[in-house]
């Protein structure tokens, strides 16, 4: 078995939090828990640091191409944490906290809210919200394209990052004038390296066209991007 990326020592007030935090996510789940995902990468990414940036973006990638639904996102997400904390029963808790937290309040709410919106169509307030929460919807699901299309970016960034810091030492170290040189040589380079991520952004923006204005599924379109990564042209 690989070993996790990352080692994490959770106690019960960590998966007393974790199963808080999907609580209220799936309060905010409008659309469903895939618009919620910007919230998620917030918490367990960046604030938590249970889950790396591959293992999130991975989670979401998996969902979306397999069959069923795209809320398998977390129960990935959840036996990535536990698998991370250094067991498979630490997993298939992580499964039970993430899925039983994402999916009992939007369920409970769901079938009551349709129920009553069935009854009610007719009114003008009912038509008026289900119009209204149509572009929140799009901005939370463009949000967690943004996120997870600038994963890549980023990894550059941080990759010219450290060319311009170890430039500037040896710059430091030979002289102003040859610090000067290190200092541009490193600009080019982290140039370069965020122009050779313009396959990606271009991917996107083709993917994004083709779902738009065509009726290709879309699991075709998972598997033009995975025959595009297997070559390394993205």
């Amino acid at each position: 078995m690989t070993a996790p990326p990352l080692h994490l020592a959770l106690g019960w007030n960590d998966w007393l939090n974790l199963f808080a935090h999907f609580l209220t996510l799936s309060l905010m789940s409008v659309g469903g828990a895939i618009s919620t995902s910007s919230e998620m990468h917030r918490f367990l990414v960046e604030q938590q640091h249970w889950l790396t940036q591959d293992q999130f973006n991975h989670a979401i990638t998996l969902a979306q191409a397999a069959p069923g639904p795209n809320v398998l996102f977390v129960a990935l997400m959840g036996w990535q944490i536990g698998i991370n904390a250094g067991s498979t029963t630490a997993a298939l808790a992580g499964v039970a906290v993430t899925m039983v937290g994402i999916m009992t309040p939007s369920t409970v709410i769901t079938y009551a809210a349709a129920r009553w919106g069935h009854r009610n169509r007719d009114l003008r307030a009912v038509r008026a919200f289900k119009q209204g929460m149509a572009p929140v919807v799009i901005a939370l699901l463009l949000s967690t394209a943004w996120i997870m299309a600038s994963a890549a970016a980023a990894a550059a960034g941080a990759g010219a990052a450290t060319a311009t810091a170890t430039a500037t030492a040896a710059g430091a170290g030979a002289g102003a004038g040859a610090g000067a040189g290190a200092g541009t040589a490193a600009s080019i380079a982290a140039a370069r390296d965020l122009l050779a991520h313009g396959p990606l952004w271009l991917t996107v923006a083709v993917s994004g066209i083709v779902i738009w204005r065509t009726r290709i599924h879309l699991l075709w379109l998972l598997a033009a991007g995975a025959v595009l990564g297997a070559l390394g042209l993205i």
